[in-house]
């Protein structure tokens, strides 16, 4: 695919992407993986600098960066909300024309996808979601890489993502499904559903790639037949006990269990953006277990350990698929 350029390109969410481009950046990250593996320095990049900005904490999205950035041979500055004025006694704006004098790239972490918008569009260089409220595409390459590595196809593949299907996860594989030929089911309460503006762009884009979207509340129907089982965490950090309460009322038919994954194909994977309440061996996990007596929530720790679970792979290749987007996006025919 070398008549793919990225050079200069945002990667703010997979909408801007096309299945050619996406393509790419996976058969790279491919390549990348494969260097490292072997002990290939990759060192593209050397007297390039980045930045990452972090709103919010994540041990995957930082190490990841920073890991994949230093591979390259570049310079990597962390700042965590502590460390910079952005949004504070510095706009955005203000804080994006800054740092893209500094550094060859920016990354962004945090709330609103706004916030990464206006980065790309002031700071003049390549700017990269890391996580926002409204998508997280740097998971999704690790996902869909992931999901080529164990089942050998992308097209065709039936994922099935359990819970609430409105949130930055559900809204990104959504996306990533319909552009890659998948077929995607949101399994959640309806009032969970992703947006409709959102799913009837998912099947537009899917109709073209021969894809699908559907949206059910039937675990049964969800379930059957599914190549890929995914879920994500049921509340945010920092939300109030009474969204704590609703959520897990409503998401509890939802869990990833034996049950789930025996209406599934015999070949189905597991898979999970971490981190997970599977067990009690963290202080929220057991903090949620004192107030709602739930020992496991969004999947159990059965399933979690089993075989079939692929989520340590899957947060490996955050790294590798990372890298391939830097790569393509700061350094022309690579």
């Amino acid at each position: 695919m070398t008549n793919v350029n990225l050079k200069g390109r945002s990667f703010l969410t997979l909408l801007d992407y096309t299945p050619q481009e996406i393509s790419y950046l996976l058969d790279l990250a491919r390549r990348l993986k494969r260097e490292k593996r072997l002990g290939m320095q990759h060192k593209h990049l050397i007297g390039k600098n980045i930045v990452l900005l972090f709103e919010k904490t994540s041990t995957r999205t930082r190490c990841a960066f920073e890991v994949a950035g230093m591979d390259l041979g570049m310079g990597v500055t962390f700042l965590d909300p502590a460390s910079s004025q952005m949004g504070k006694k510095e706009s955005i704006e203000d804080t994006a024309r800054v740092l893209g004098r500094m550094y060859d790239g920016i990354e962004f972490r945090g709330f609103a996808q706004s916030t990464v918008e206006t980065l790309a569009e002031y700071s003049g260089v390549p700017v990269w979601n890391g996580l926002t409220d409204q998508f997280h595409p740097t998971q999704m390459l690790a996902d869909l890489l992931t999901i080529e590595e164990k089942l050998g196809r992308l097209e065709g593949v039936k994922l099935t993502y359990m819970g609430d299907a409105r949130n930055n996860m559900g809204n990104s594989l959504m996306i990533a499904c319909a552009k890659m030929g998948l077929h995607f089911t949101a399994c959640a309460p309806r009032e969970l559903f992703p947006a409709e503006d959102l799913v009837q762009k998912a099947r537009e884009i899917a109709a073209i790639s021969g894809g699908s979207v559907t949206l059910t509340e039937d675990v049964s129907e969800g379930t059957a037949d599914a190549d890929v089982l995914y879920t994500d965490i049921w509340v945010s950090m920092g939300e109030p006990d009474a969204v704590w309460q609703e959520r897990i009322r409503l998401l509890n038919p939802y869990q990833v269990n034996e049950a789930a994954f025996a209406r599934a194909k015999e070949t189905a994977i597991f898979m999970h953006c971490l981190p997970s309440f599977h067990d009690l061996k963290t202080s929220i996990a057991r903090d949620i277990h004192e107030k709602f007596g739930l020992r496991e929530m969004e999947v159990t720790d059965e399933v979690f350990e089993s075989p079939r679970s692929v989520v340590f792979d899957e947060a490996e290749n955050r790294m590798h698929t990372i890298k391939a987007v830097l790569l393509a996006t700061l350094k022309e025919a690579v």
